[in-house]
């Protein structure tokens, strides 16, 4: 019988910090060539290659000879299972440095790594949660014993353990829009610690649980902190979309803007309705705020938007001069653009908006797989 003495286990995490670090590592991804097509390990200093499971069960050559001697490799499967089987077999072959990623790509998706972007004029920091296997991040901001969780995935425990470990209490929990890519835990972990629930009004017609209203004109104080959403009323991902500026700093642009790309606007079935709105937020309503602004989005869709520490941002003056979403002067070229160019749809997004409108309550190994795969909320991810 085959053991896994030999086999090293890679966690999510360890993985994470290869790919932030930029180090070397080769992977061989055993699922299935639509599964890998469609999502994939990707990072500086990765080299990956997709051999299915089921064409190594006669034997590990194929994979031998593709697979470089003297480098670390990482065998990858949906679950572990099929990853350990193979590592198994090509450590038989004589090979050494043979990991497996554990929880497969299950793990991968749900993992947060906290990175600190900067430090708030009263003491206090704003961390960026990196999700990097699904391209989400959300933010914690911190002032005085104080907290605010802003986009928060469905993995709370996570905000608790980190808020623990700073010794500050979560009083808000916000979500910038209905997502229609993730399941929000804005609303659990605020349940969980006893905090306020904020979200868009017009993003929550539908909703069957009480919230606060989040709408233009409120300071939100977190500690000696404010976090100052007037007047950044910001439609287009949705119609309800909103940003924050957090301590005259930060703006934190939900799905509306990226580093690379722009929202995408037709997630409700209403891509010609709201790509005008999309426009105007860009190309007027940001224009109207400070641009030394440090834009934090709510995802990444390409891992060379991280930068050296991990963390995804720049100020609003770099992404006018280089994001080509905000560089497309005719509006009726904007909206033919975005409109025609779109992406494929994130997997199973109608029913991850319902279950964040609280009309569905699937199991937890469902939210795992409705949540599998890209976020596709950017114009360029395909």
């Amino acid at each position: 019988m085959l053991t896994t003495s030999q086999i090293q286990p890679m966690t999510a995490k360890e993985l994470t910090r290869f790919i932030i670090n930029k180090q070397d590592l080769f992977i061989l991804d055993v699922r299935n060539k639509i599964d890998f097509n469609n999502w994939k390990i990707e990072g500086k200093g990765i080299e990956v290659i997709n051999i299915p499971y089921f064409d190594l069960l006669d034997g590990v050559d194929a994979a031998l000879e593709q697979i470089p001697v003297g480098k670390k490799v990482l065998v990858v499967c949906a679950k572990e299972g099929s990853s350990i089987f193979v590592a198994q077999q090509i450590i038989e072959a004589g090979r050494s440095e043979i990991f497996y990623l554990e929880g497969g790509m299950k793990s991968w998706s749900e993992h947060l790594e906290p990175v600190k972007v900067g430090d708030l004029t009263d003491g206090g920091s704003i961390y960026q949660f990196i999700r990097i296997g699904k391209g989400c991040l959300s933010y914690m901001i911190i002032s005085h014993g104080e907290a605010a969780v802003v986009d928060t995935a469905r993995m709370t425990e996570v905000y608790e353990s980190f808020a623990q470990e700073q010794h500050v209490q979560i009083r808000h929990t916000l979500d910038t829009h209905l997502h229609a890519d993730h399941i929000s835990g804005g609303r659990l972990l605020a349940e969980q610690v006893g905090a306020a629930y904020w979200l868009p009004p017009k993003d929550a017609t539908e909703v069957k649980y009480n919230y606060e209203r989040l709408e233009e004109g409120l300071v939100i104080p977190v500690g000696n902190t404010q976090i100052d959403i007037q007047p950044i009323y910001s439609p287009g991902h949705t119609i309800g979309s909103t940003s924050f500026i957090v301590d005259g700093r930060y703006l934190l642009t939900g799905d509306i803007l990226f580093i690379d790309s722009i929202g995408r606007p037709d997630l409700a079935g209403k891509a010609e309705d709201w790509v005008g709105d999309l426009h105007d937020t860009l190309y007027n309503r940001y224009k109207e705020l400070p641009d030394d602004l440090i834009v934090l989005p709510a995802h990444f869709g390409k891992i060379s938007e991280l930068g050296a520490n991990g963390s995804a941002s720049a100020s609003l003056a770099e992404l006018y001069l280089n994001n080509p979403g905000l560089n497309i002067e005719d509006e009726a070229e904007f909206r033919y653009q975005v409109t025609k160019h779109l992406p494929p749809q994130p997997h199973a997004y109608q029913e991850i908006r319902q279950t964040n409108m609280g009309k569905m309550e699937p199991s937890e190994e469902e939210q795992r797989d409705m949540e599998m795969g890209p976020n596709r909320c950017a114009i360029h991810d395909k």
